[in-house]
């Protein structure tokens, strides 16, 4: 599904093309999304100028003066900007017509979400439980470790709860893992304050690096101008279980971790 560096990328693809360009008309072909899109949001966004897009986690925040629509790409959706008479595919179930571009949400499982708030979107059932963003100050390694004393959950586990941080999907948190040499099933208050610096320092340095290839790519992602995200190409342990590891040639082990995989070398990883 769609993560964070791919949400950034969506982000940064589609912002400059429409911030500050008013939504002549919005489209909706199909209403059943995770939650149904609420009658409401066609006249409160229509004729409005929108003001700013921006990312909390993996939701895409864009912002009127009346309020603010919450996007979420789900398993498998993707906004893409495309010309105003684009031919229309099954799976394209939202637009957002501007006056020279149109702003297209398509989405084959349907686990995607857009609804609309006229408060403050992070009081936002959706947004107010989430932890800090990795990529922010307030994702350091004195956060890290003064939030894991407590926690014996492996720490994989830990990461990928977004009330501890936000956004560190499952393909980012085995890749940083690895980087840092952490072993993904080590308890979390076992981490010194070392490996909390390394492992801070590997998530940030993983994240910001799928961000400039345009996120990763294993199935439906596409971008803001529909190309996909490029940084499958570097994978080092995510979608590798069993092959030699990059480092030391030893076979990577998987196994299924709160329902998700998890690929990691137990000779790299302690």
């Amino acid at each position: 599904m769609p993560e964070l560096p791919e949400v950034e990328t969506t982000k940064r693809g589609i912002a400059p093309h429409i911030t500050g360009k008013v939504l002549k008309r919005v489209v909706v072909r199909n209403a059943k999304l995770r939650w149904p899109i609420p009658e409401t949001l066609i006249p409160a966004l229509e004729n409005q100028t929108l003001l700013d897009v921006s990312r909390r986690g993996k939701y895409l925040l864009l912002r009127f003066a009346s309020g603010t629509a919450i996007w979420h790409l789900g398993m498998s959706g993707s906004l893409r900007l495309v010309e105003p008479e684009a031919p229309i595919g099954k799976h394209d179930h939202v637009d957002w017509q501007f006056a020279n571009i149109t702003l297209r949400f398509n989405d084959p499982r349907r686990f995607g979400a857009l609804l609309w708030t006229d408060t403050n979107p992070e009081m936002h059932f959706l947004l107010t439980h989430l932890g800090p963003e990795p990529l922010s100050d307030a994702f350091d390694a004195d956060y890290l470790y003064r939030q894991t004393r407590k926690s014996k959950q492996g720490i994989k586990t830990w990461l990928m709860n977004a009330q501890n941080v936000v956004g560190v999907g499952n393909i980012y948190a085995n890749e940083s893992l690895f980087a840092s040499g952490v072993h993904p099933l080590k308890p979390a208050n076992r981490l010194s304050q070392s490996k909390c610096e390394r492992l801070v320092s590997e998530i940030k340095k993983v994240l910001n690096h799928s961000i400039t290839r345009g996120g990763t790519t294993l199935r439906d992602f596409v971008g803001g101008d529909g190309k996909p995200g490029y940084f499958a190409q570097e994978l080092s342990v995510y979608g590798r279980g069993g092959e030699p590891c990059k480092r030391c040639g030893k076979a990577l082990t998987e196994k299924r971790v709160g329902q998700r995989t998890t690929v990691y070398c137990i000779r790299c990883q302690a």
